[in-house]
């Protein structure tokens, strides 16, 4: 092996996976198999006796086939046991929210009565209580600050090149002090409607040289629209901390910001309007992103009428 090669380590996917304790289980498997184990042992000695073989071999095998499908079974990335605990909330949990006042409201004399059992809507409890100026966000456990990055290019990079840029991401994981999560997505993008913004800036140009190269990128930019559906890549850091009345996070995402520039990459910690229109995609990540910020639960919304 040549000394001057950066050295090369694997990494697994799974960095989180609990570790394997026996015969390649991990503890919480073994303990499910132990649950399934004593359920038969008891099963046994209750009716055991009293029955045929046959029988007690049909419940052996029901009984460890399902503690064994609970232990090794997974389903959207989690284990058997933990998807069907999180189905059986979500099926006691209610269906109906809102954000105002849940009791409902006396009818008048001439509405039609309701058939069937009334329908109560639950109180809405969003994480995110406010966001500050800045773009902090308060929550129940502390605040959160957002951050945008762009990508790197890896494979464009020597080797010596690549262990830095990995050595720099290291330093800056081994910096960390809080949770944080990295966010990749892929949303769809209107460009539609910024040929529509295009179209309508190129009668304000000074030159019709300019007008022109304006109208036809428009003109490309509906074509594309027509024919493909484009997809933007979006990569955020959040930041957190247990601190509510500080700004922890927000200088957690500009020393972050700052760490992750020196390795190559434009990051900008996000304001107010940028961290709405994130949380507007985040929840709703099908719908085509409008174009620019949002503004925040606290700005009046206005409507600007012509003359």
């Amino acid at each position: 092996m040549d000394s001057n090669e950066p050295p090369r380590a694997k990494i697994a996917a799974d960095v989180d996976a609990p570790d394997k304790v026996l015969y390649g289980l991990t503890f919480r498997q073994l303990a499910i198999l132990a649950v399934g184990a004593v359920a038969f042992y008891s099963f046994y000695q209750a009716v055991g006796r009293h029955m045929p073989a046959p029988v007690l071999v049909v419940a052996g095998v029901l009984i460890g086939g399902t503690a064994f499908g609970l232990a090794v079974g997974r389903r959207d990335g989690q284990s058997l046991d933990v998807w069907l605990l999180a189905a059986l909330r979500h099926g006691h949990a209610p269906k109906a929210l809102t954000d105002r006042d849940p009791t409902p409201a006396v009818l008048p004399d001439w509405a039609p009565e309701a058939v069937g059992k009334p329908v109560v809507p639950a109180p809405l409890r969003l994480p995110a209580q406010t966001v500050a100026a800045d773009g902090q966000i308060t929550t129940d456990t502390g605040s959160t600050a957002i951050v945008a990055t762009t990508t790197v290019n890896l494979a464009l990079r020597t080797p010596a090149e690549q262990a830095g840029l990995v050595d720099g991401f290291g330093r800056w994981c081994n910096s960390l002090t809080t949770a944080t999560q990295v966010v990749v997505s892929a949303q769809p993008v209107d460009i539609a409607a910024r040929a529509d913004h295009l179209r309508a800036a190129a009668d304000r140009l000074p030159h019709p040289a300019l007008a022109g190269a304006c109208t036809d990128h428009a003109a490309f930019l509906d074509s594309l629209a027509d024919s493909r559906d484009p997809l933007r890549r979006q990569v955020l850091v959040v930041t957190t901390s247990t601190d509510t009345a500080g700004n922890a996070a927000r200088r957690s995402a500009d020393d972050t910001a700052r760490a992750l520039t020196a390795l190559g990459v434009t990051a900008q910690p996000l304001e107010a309007g940028a961290v709405g229109a994130a949380l507007a995609a985040a929840v709703d990540p099908f719908r085509t992103a409008a174009p620019g910020a949002r503004a925040t639960t606290d700005t009046p919304i206005t409507v600007r009428r012509s003359p």
